[in-house]
């Protein structure tokens, strides 16, 4: 069978680790050109020179994506070396765990800018273009937190509310369109992304890393999306029982959430 989305070019935010290194290779596999972006330019190139290394063709952006004038600047930069992309994979993203009134407001603002606002803003400048291309793929990389708040992880689960409100919404807008909208509900995954949130100021240990997945199942729902397009999927597909959970269990994590991050912070603090 022909690979319609062979040589056609995938952008992937958060890209130098984790989730989005992973979606990088595995689309390099399916015969996609990439174009990374992150922060640390020294883990970027370093998986672009993997991917380049086995046959793939990959590029890297160095910016900081939670400030507008560098979100511009990709746009701009892309744009005119490899054009509009034809699938565009919003993955960069921070968490934080405590106590919201322990939260400090710049980690607050760095969380709000990179998990809410560059996916928005991203989105705004290249739509336009991506609406001229025979076909063409958003998809933002949210999480269980969106539809399952808990203790804990306040700012970060209303961040990825907004992006499943954002996403169902361009996607009903985008309906009789070459583009689509895909929110990627996934559970934890194995990556640097509870180090991070460990090490953020005041930051605590998510205690979700117990139960996190493979990044790879990650890229394989990725790949479906792309192929088979839908307003939502979840990773693993048992988590599309949460939002029933916070139905009919809201009262029990009301009682017990409270409990746990308690207990959660009060140990930190004492290893620390």
């Amino acid at each position: 069978m022909t690979n319609y989305w062979y040589d056609k070019l995938a952008l992937i935010t958060g890209g130098s680790g984790g989730i989005g290194e992973n979606i990088a290779e595995f689309l390099s596999h399916q015969g996609c050109r990439i174009v990374l972006v992150a922060r640390r330019s020294d883990k970027l190139k370093a998986v672009t020179q993997r991917i380049n290394a086995k046959g793939g063709k990959a590029a890297f952006y160095q910016a900081d994506l939670s400030h507008q004038e560098e979100r511009m600047n990709l746009y701009q930069k892309v744009s005119d070396e490899f054009g509009i992309p034809d699938i565009l994979v919003n993955n960069a993203g921070i968490g934080w765990y405590g106590y919201f009134s322990h939260m400090p407001w710049s980690v607050a603002n760095e969380l709000i800018e990179l998990n809410i606002k560059s996916v928005t803003h991203l989105t705004s400048l290249f739509l336009p273009g991506m609406l001229q291309l025979p076909q063409a793929r958003i998809i933002n990389i949210g999480s269980i937190a969106g539809k399952l708040p808990e203790q804990g992880i306040a700012l970060y689960s209303a961040s990825k509310a907004y992006l499943d409100a954002f996403t169902t919404s361009l996607y009903r807008e985008l309906r009789g369109t070459n583009v689509t909208a895909t929110v990627l509900r996934a559970g934890p995954v194995k990556s640097d992304f509870f180090n991070r949130a460990l090490e953020a100021p005041s930051g605590g240990k998510i205690p979700g890393e117990l139960f996190s997945i493979s990044p790879d199942r990650v890229s394989k729902k990725v790949w479906q999306i792309i192929q088979h397009p839908s307003r939502f999927v979840y990773v693993p597909i048992y988590l599309s029982i949460s939002p029933l959970l916070e139905i009919l269990f809201s009262w029990l994590i009301d009682l017990i959430g409270p409990v746990l991050l308690k207990s959660s912070t009060r140990k930190f603090s004492s290893n620390n």
